[in-house]
């Protein structure tokens, strides 16, 4: 039986959350903790920065989180985040079919029991209490596609179930893990409209999450290192030896971790016979200079035009396409203009484009089908000091802010543990 092993301190490739939240888990354990990203600043896919182009400062994409994400309040407590997720007081989820001008708000009521598919004012229009009784298909843990499940059809598959799964999990729905699935619903509609209030960071992601942590970790001497690219690891035997920044490889510590927080291309690339996610869901954002109109929702779904999700900003309008891969290559500003036509018959506005950003993450999330989610990998490697994390590790999760911070802190007790 091999010694235990007592780690005093962890290097961590990857200061997006689900680094982070390893940093901040482990610097709260008293472990010594270096924390290093190859691009100039942190957050990873998460990020905020000033677009000159519109003169604000944006979002790499518009991040939804739910008022009953246990590890996104934990995350937030740790590191004394105070700038608020803003939200409705209920589970209130409006749309509108662009094509009909008609719009409707689902109401999910706070508790457990799920009333409100019995309101009609409250579920989706035209659909039945019957509708949603096929939901229960979908909480067993065998593995399988949701359309080999239950029918994708009706009402409040259409106007409801397909446009939230498709947000939630960026995968067709249809395609998507069963497993997956019945995770979310777990964790969401199953306990009632109190843990399904939607939560948007604003002003910006950075503020709500990535800023407080940055600053939490460099007032206990754990600033992160950005532009600093992990290259090679070195192995030997059942650890990990030596780390090559880009200047020779650096020995690693008997009691060092090693923790690779970086995405799964990345992790395959430097670990031997890593087996990981590798087919892979777009979105593509469309940011406009336009504070939003008085009265104007939060956050609306659309149907009926290209835009599915549009968020309404104090200084800006921001439409969201999920599973985007048809979109990606399209030019720039043919996006724009789709969009703002669809932004402009959502809010009744006559007005011209105003000035706008286009942002598109080509592998935004892993594949949430079920090939893809029997590849992601534990927390844990065969090596006894190398761990890995980040949303696309096993978390029983889609690829979410939710996923990643629960990955950083599993990592954390892992560690902890050895």
């Amino acid at each position: 039986m091999a010694d235990a092993l007592t780690f005093t301190r962890a290097t961590i490739a990857g200061a997006g959350l689900a680094g982070l939240s390893a940093a901040v888990a482990l610097r709260k354990a008293g472990i010594v903790v270096s924390i290093a990203d190859s691009a100039a600043q942190a957050g990873g896919r998460c990020r905020s920065y000033h677009d000159p182009q519109l003169g604000l400062t944006i979002d790499n994409g518009n991040h939804l989180v739910l008022s009953g994400n246990p590890a996104v309040a934990r995350f937030r407590s740790a590191v004394g985040a105070t700038t608020p997720l803003a939200g409705p007081e209920h589970a209130d989820f409006t749309f509108q079919d662009l094509t009909t001008a008609k719009r409707w708000t689902v109401r999910i009521n706070d508790g457990a029991l799920p009333w409100w598919i019995a309101a009609p004012a409250r579920r989706v229009p035209g659909s039945r209490i019957a509708d949603y009784l096929p939901l229960a298909r979908l909480l067993s843990n065998r593995e399988g596609r949701i359309d080999q499940r239950i029918a994708t059809g009706g009402p409040a598959w259409s106007k409801l179930l397909e446009p939230v799964l498709l947000a939630a999990l960026n995968t067709a729905p249809g395609e998507s893990s069963t497993m997956l699935t019945a995770n979310i619903l777990r964790e969401t509609i199953a306990k009632g409209g109190r843990a399904m209030r939607p939560r948007i960071a604003e002003p910006s992601l950075a503020a709500a999450f990535i800023d407080p942590a940055l600053a939490w970790l460099d007032e206990r001497g754990s600033a992160v290192a950005l532009g600093r690219r992990l290259r090679t690891v070195a192995f030997e035997g059942d650890r990990v030896t030596g780390l090559d920044w880009g200047a020779g490889v650096e020995p690693v510590a008997a009691d060092e971790a090693v923790i690779l927080a970086v995405p799964p291309w990345v992790a395959t690339s430097l670990v031997p016979d890593l087996q990981a996610p590798d087919d892979f869901r777009a979105i593509v954002n469309g940011h406009f200079a336009l504070p939003a109109p008085a009265g104007a929702p939060a956050m609306l779904g659309l149907f009926g035009g290209t835009a599915e999700w549009l968020f309404a900003f104090p200084d800006r309008l921001s439409v969201t396409v999920s599973a985007a891969e048809r979109l990606v290559d399209l030019d720039r500003e043919t996006l724009a203009r789709t969009f703002w036509a669809d932004i402009c018959a959502a809010l009744a506005i006559d007005a011209p484009m105003p000035t706008w950003q286009i942002v598109k993450e080509k592998r935004a999330t892993f594949a949430a089908t079920p090939e893809q989610n029997a590849k992601r990998p534990s927390a844990a490697t065969r090596w006894r000091n190398l761990f890995l994390a980040g949303d696309w590790t096993d978390t029983g999760l889609p690829a979410t802010i939710e996923g990643a911070l629960r990955s950083g802190e599993t990592v954390a007790r892992l560690a902890l543990a050895r």
